[in-house]
Parts: C-alpha cells; structure tokens; sequence
C-alpha cells in the first residue's frame, strides 16, 4: 500500500513495532514520554484511548507530510485496570487474579497530523486456564513479565500454554489492534 504520509510509531515497543511492520508501511519510531495519569472518574476502558491521545500531543512539531500513531494497553479485571507489575509479587497477584477467568484488553490508537486527530479502541476478550503456582512462578522467573500491562504476554509462553480462549483480535492484546489502524489510516 502506498501512504502519502511519513508514519512515526510514538512507541519504543519491539512489539508494537514488530505489528506496524506488517501493515508493510515505512515509519521511524520516536517515544516521547508522559506521566500515564487520568482522570479518576473515567471508566476503565475509556483510559487507553485517552493515554494515546495524551502521547500524540507531545507530538507538537510534526511537519506537514508526518502522522504519528500512539497507542496505550490496559488489562481490565472486573473494572480494575491491571498495569504493569513493579515486582514478582504484584505479577504473582495479577496473574492469580486471573487464574480461570475472563478479562479484557482495551487498545486504545491516536492517530496524528498537523491538521487532524483521530483516536479510536479496541476490545479483546481472554481467558486463563486455572494456573498453579508454578506455573506463574515459572513464568514471571523465566519471562520476566514486568514490562506488560496485566504481567503477561499473549505472544510468550504464557500465551501458548495458559490462554484457555480469545474472542476478538489476537494482536490487540499483543498492543496493536492492526486491523482497526490499516482501516483508519485508509480513511485519515
């Protein structure tokens, strides 16, 4: 496909990255960073798309021709947002929340130029199988989760052995619903 525009992935993500390049557009990645604050009375889901917004306006110097795509990845359990663990034991309690249940993983993208603004979320739904201890001791000793939202990575070992089901876009809960991004970028 062929973008009159020169992209800026706003993320230092090897993940995000990884997704962006199959879309098989050229951009440069740039991260400016924020304080990830929000507003309390926000719900849970509306905080991604806000994030990204938040991201994309430290993107003040763009030129005519740059879009940058921001974006923000949250896992919700039962309205809690689930962020990235500091330690072993706040992975061990995010991931024994979890254990053989359903939660969700809100995206939320900003999509910026000069003259527009678009922001947009997506939800994907997942289920854990009942994890031992092991199993999640295993896992934060040998993965290292610290720097995922919600202490785990759908695309690792976690995600091939305790990821019981998926409804919803595998790579949104990798951090870039791409679908979604090819078809805003069609229509910006």
């Amino acid at each position: 496909m062929t973008f009159k525009w020169d992209f800026i992935l706003g993320s230092k993500s090897p993940r995000r990255k990884e997704l962006l390049e199959k879309l098989g557009i050229e951009f440069r990645q740039e991260s400016r960073s924020i304080d990830e604050v929000f507003p309390d009375s926000m719900i849970p889901q509306q905080v991604p798309a806000y994030l990204a917004e938040q991201k994309a306006e430290q993107f003040d110097d763009l030129k005519e021709n740059e879009l940058v795509i921001t974006s923000d990845t949250d896992v919700i359990f039962q309205n809690e947002i689930l962020g990235k663990a500091a330690n072993k034991e706040e992975a061990q309690i995010a991931l024994a929340k979890l254990s053989n249940q359903w939660h969700e993983v809100v995206t939320g993208v900003c999509l910026k130029s000069r003259d527009k603004k678009v922001s947009f979320s997506d939800t994907t739904r997942v289920k854990f199988k009942e994890l031992s201890i092991h199993e999640i001791n295993y896992y934060i000793d040998h993965y290292k989760p610290f720097d995922k939202a919600g202490s785990y990575g759908i695309q690792d070992w976690f995600g091939v052995t305790c990821v019981e089901r998926i409804e919803g876009c595998y790579f949104n809960v990798m951090g870039l619903p791409v679908r979604l991004i090819y078809q805003e970028l069609m229509e910006f």
